[in-house]
């Protein structure tokens, strides 16, 4: 475990970790169900241009959403498992600690600052289906 966290600060971590989880997995599960209604439904409504563009919007956002959550479960799952590990609150990138205040307002960051914005300054240049 890392020399800087306490035990207790580390159980705290693992709980808001595990509560962000199961928070994810529960919209998940919420945007299938309303994707499996939305399916059954049959909508056999006349529509017209507009509000076929506004469903398609509205299908790109939801989706949109739907992957931001699904990335997200995957940060979390793997802060879990470095937390397990021991390599928990290590740079992924450097390997210096990352700052304790830096891991309570966001549990499953994997990079230091300094690292975190060298890594967004490369997504940004390589484009965003490298993301």
């Amino acid at each position: 475990m890392m020399r800087f966290a306490t035990q207790a600060q580390l159980k705290e971590l693992r709980g808001r970790l595990a509560d962000r989880w199961l928070q994810l997995r529960a919209e998940l599960h919420a945007d299938e169900q309303a994707q499996r209604e939305l399916g059954d439904s049959g909508t056999s409504e006349v529509s017209d241009r507009k509000d076929e563009a506004a469903q398609h919007l509205r299908s790109d956002w939801e989706g949109a959403q739907e992957q931001r959550n699904v990335d997200e479960m995957a940060q979390v799952e793997t802060a879990l498992h470095r937390l397990e590990g021991g390599t928990y609150g290590a740079c992924t990138d450097c390997g210096e600690r990352i700052p304790l205040a830096r891991l309570h307002v966001q549990p499953a960051v994997q990079r230091c600052a300094p690292c975190q914005t060298v890594f967004e300054q490369a997504l940004s240049r390589s484009g965003p289906e490298q993301r």
